[in-house]
């Protein structure tokens, strides 16, 4: 029997380890400033293309194990997600997973380096497992990162202008 194949057709070939990445930037401000603006998850919207609305859960913040919601944009499309934050170290890091710390689907991590008189603020968007619900095939996942690095990549950018713009430091 002669089979073929295509890259399209075996999802149980695909590793959601494969689809990650991390992106730099340096901003004009401490990395305490900078932490204080990232964990703030409601400020999101000032820069990122693709989220708004966000808001912690009824007397949570950034911390460990609190939940928050907020609503994202793609290609047409509207959903909200829940995630969680599960790193939260002031000026050093902000992690949140997607879909929560047990069962999550994405990891968003930011860390920050001092340099100079600014930070280096680097963003990692990481999946955790596959799930339809993001593709189903290496050429939809393909096309899932390429489209949230541009986001990320736009999100340092906007950060890094306001930080620049905004005279509170």
């Amino acid at each position: 029997m002669n089979v073929t194949t295509t890259e399209n057709q075996f999802v149980e070939a695909l590793e959601a380890a494969d689809f990650a990445f991390t992106r730099r930037a340096w901003v004009d401000a401490a990395p305490a400033r900078v932490y204080d603006l990232i964990s703030d998850v409601s400020a999101i919207s000032r820069w990122s293309p693709n989220a708004d609305k966000v808001t912690f859960d009824p007397e949570a913040g950034p911390t460990v194990g609190a939940w928050f919601s907020g609503r994202n944009r793609k290609d047409g499309k509207e959903w909200t997600s829940r995630s969680q934050i599960v790193r939260a170290d002031p000026g050093a890091a902000f992690a949140f997973v997607v879909g929560g710390a047990e069962n999550g689907i994405v990891r968003w991590e930011w860390t920050l380096a001092p340099q100079g008189r600014g930070t280096v603020v680097q963003q990692s968007w990481r999946l955790l497992r596959l799930d339809p619900v993001l593709g189903t095939t290496r050429t939809e996942l393909d096309a899932l990162r390429r489209y949230m690095t541009n986001s990320v990549e736009t999100t340092l950018a906007s950060l890094a202008q306001w930080l620049a713009e905004e005279p509170t430091r």
